[in-house]
């Protein structure tokens, strides 16, 4: 959506982008990348010319799953602030397939726990992460219902759970992770759940998406936390290198970019009260996207990545809106302006990040991104619901994928063109401007 200015959220960035040069060589990326942007079937040979040679996949690093924890964090905050949504305004059908997105998600975690932790502590886990979830859709049940005993018990049983999280988290550190911390962390990550859930019921939806949006960060980041404590050190240590941390910092907030992308369509494929602040939301991740772009690239980029972001976002809803309308020639000019944002971001990061996001592959990878959130306001609007939440689930996975690329390419652009120095020589004279950012 068009939106005028833009924060500086992101202090963080300046200070990233000078540690970047400690580990990234001018011109290239810390990690080799696990894949290109372009399809993972491009350029494969007809079978005849291939050998007999099997190519071993390395496994993923310990940051890498760490980034994984972060994103499905993040992934659950939002699921189940849908979940208990759908069963507030008594939209069965809809609760039902956010449930089994949730239901996919809490899998996905387990396992990660596992490949991260041991099988052992993923067997721990998933049962009282599940009963929190149970808790959740009860308190859910009794706003729809107006029944305070039921949201005050669900309350109460919240508690224990957090308890219990929390507990476990501690356990599984061996101690890193405090329990005063540990508690902390759920108590905040429940009540941002509950909170936005009574605003919504009360129809304060200003203030519903603003917490929903309290809410993703907060989650996405205590996997961070969650990870740096139950790792062990020297691979704790790792996640606080400028290149993980300034993916970390990037893909939450692509990810939160399909979050509320797909919640705003959502609202203007059904006309819905939250509309406007569903919209507010997804202006706020603009800005802050934009933001980032300014403390990369400086000033003048910022301002020309908003206005190309903010337009894909317009057509995006435009889309949705002519979809629920069954309006083709306005569905078709939506598509055709997606596809003109889709080679001008390209062209525009191409120049930016000095040809190391080529055009061409970076049009394939938002080309797919585009039509992966057409086909869930296709799904959506004819209530197919199980399928619209299979598809925003693809489209994040998919975001998340694309933002480590793009951290990659952005880290080694700018540790190419920073002075040489270190913190004896002020970092090559750059102390300075970034002091006064």
């Amino acid at each position: 959506m068009q939106i005028r200015g833009h924060r500086h959220h992101w202090q963080l960035f300046p200070i990233l982008c000078l540690g970047l040069i400690a580990v990234l060589p001018a011109g290239s990326g810390a990690v080799a990348p696990r894949r290109p942007i372009e399809s993972a079937h491009a350029g494969h040979g007809d079978a005849a010319h291939r050998t007999d040679t099997t190519v071993a996949i390395a496994p993923a690093s310990a940051p890498e799953l760490a980034l994984r924890l972060q994103a499905l964090l993040g992934q659950h905050a939002v699921l189940a602030a849908d979940f208990m949504r759908g069963r507030i305004r008594g939209d069965e059908d809809f609760a039902q397939a956010a449930n089994a997105a949730l239901s996919k998600n809490t899998d996905a975690m387990t396992q990660l726990v596992g490949d991260l932790f041991g099988a052992p502590t993923a067997t721990k886990f998933k049962p009282l992460w599940a009963e929190h979830i149970v808790e959740l859709f009860t308190y859910a049940r009794g706003l729809a219902d107006q029944d305070d005993a039921v949201r005050a018990d669900a309350r109460k049983e919240l508690i224990e759970y957090e308890q219990d999280l929390a507990g476990f988290f501690t356990g599984a550190s061996h101690g890193r992770l405090t329990t005063a911390a540990a508690n902390s962390a759920m108590r905040v990550h429940v009540d941002h759940l509950l909170m936005q859930a009574d605003a919504y019921a009360a129809h304060d939806y200003a203030t519903a998406d603003r917490i929903y949006r309290e809410s993703y960060e907060h989650t996405y980041d205590l996997g961070g936390t969650i990870a740096g404590a139950l790792l062990a050190p020297k691979e704790a240590a790792a996640l606080q290198a400028p290149i993980w941390r300034l993916r970390s910092q990037l893909g939450k907030f692509l990810a939160e970019h399909v979050v509320l992308v797909v919640d705003v369509t959502r609202a203007a494929a059904t006309n819905a009260p939250d509309f406007s602040a569903a919209g507010q939301a997804v202006n706020g991740n603009t800005r802050d996207l934009a933001g980032a772009v300014d403390s990369l690239f400086g000033a003048p980029a910022a301002k020309g990545f908003q206005t190309l972001w903010a337009y894909h976002v317009d057509q995006l809803v435009a889309y949705s809106a002519a979809t629920s309308a069954r309006d083709a020639s306005r569905q078709e000019q939506a598509r055709t302006n997606l596809h003109d944002f889709e080679s001008r971001m390209s062209a525009f990061l191409e120049t930016a990040t000095g040809k190391r996001l080529p055009s061409t592959a970076l049009t394939q990878a938002l080309l797919a991104h585009d039509q992966m959130l057409l086909r869930h306001a296709d799904a959506f609007a004819a209530k197919d619901y199980g399928t619209a939440h299979d598809i925003a689930y693809e489209s994040y996975q998919h975001m998340t994928e694309l933002a480590r690329q793009l951290a990659d390419a952005f880290g080694a652009t700018v540790a190419a063109r920073l002075p040489v120095g270190g913190p004896q020589t002020g970092y090559g004279g750059l102390a300075d401007i970034v002091e006064h950012r």
